[in-house]
């Protein structure tokens, strides 16, 4: 065994059995033991050997160490009757260096978990309304969102949504959290993809919503994501997460032919803010 693994070894001794670090503990020493009696003949003049039944703190350790090394004849260790600050630095920074890539190694699994992507966390339910107060509407034979003025008993016509809410370990922007949006009593979901060379809205069928609460933000699953930013008191834009920069949005007007979709927020005679209300 080379000196550097007798340093590392008592002091692995050391920590592994005893918490106390006070180097400046008072204790009393047993002298004159057999056991000191047997090894005094065999010590240079000048030094005597103290056995301590007491606990062995850091100095005890780091004096055995150099008085071990004097009766070999070691290099590099100060001779005389105390040793130097740089002999025990020498090694507890050895230790110290080692025991910090230990730590290292241990903090990679938790790293690689912050890799994860959006994790859902809760779900109530709602509906949306434009600026101009036009209500959601589903078009069943055209699989279409429409937005459309209801008035008095054509209310019910109004589509409720259940809206669940996630989490990211590394959220991509602090004023904006993902949500999904799903058809209550169904299992259609708005989603975005593109079509016809541009970002699209488009409800899809889901048969098995278990997907739905995990999705790696490498995942083509992304598509059913939006980032809801609140611009105002329960005023709110939809902007995908797959395709950044493209916003649900109404048409200005009531127009029956013009589907719910998706815009760039600049276009024109778009609406791209919604009242979203909670309906529990």
């Amino acid at each position: 065994m080379d000196r550097t693994e007798l340093y590392k070894g008592m002091l692995l001794f050391s920590r592994s059995n005893y918490t106390d670090m006070d180097f400046e503990s008072n204790y009393s020493l047993i002298k004159n033991t057999s056991e000191s009696t047997a090894w005094s003949s065999k010590l240079p003049q000048g030094l005597d050997l103290e056995v301590s039944h007491h606990p062995i703190t850091m100095r005890h350790i780091a004096n055995l160490i150099i008085a071990m090394e004097r009766l070999k004849g070691g290099e590099g260790v100060t001779m005389g009757t105390e040793f130097k600050d740089k002999d025990l630095l020498n090694f507890l920074l050895e230790s110290a260096v080692e025991e910090h890539i230990v730590l290292e190694l241990e903090s990679a699994p938790s790293t690689r978990r912050r890799a994860a992507g959006f994790s859902s966390t809760s779900q109530y339910e709602c509906s949306v309304t434009d600026s101009e107060n036009k209500c959601w509407v589903l078009m069943n034979e055209a699989m279409e969102l429409h937005a459309m003025m209801l008035q008095g008993g054509s209310s019910y016509h109004k589509v409720h949504l259940n809206l669940s809410s996630y989490v990211t370990p590394v959220p991509v922007e602090t004023e904006a959290r993902p949500v999904a949006l799903g058809i209550k009593g169904s299992n259609l979901y708005l989603s975005c993809s593109k079509s016809g060379g541009r970002p699209t809205l488009h409800l899809e069928e889901v048969a098995d919503k278990e997907q739905l609460k995990s999705i790696s933000q490498q995942s083509d699953m992304v598509r059913f994501l939006f980032y809801r930013r609140n611009t105002g008191v329960d005023i709110s834009t939809l902007e995908s997460a797959r395709f950044r920069n493209w916003f649900i949005s109404t048409d200005m007007q009531q127009d029956y032919t013009k589907p719910v979709d998706m815009c760039q927020k600049a276009a024109p005679n778009r609406l791209t803010t919604f009242t979203i209300q909670r309906h529990n």
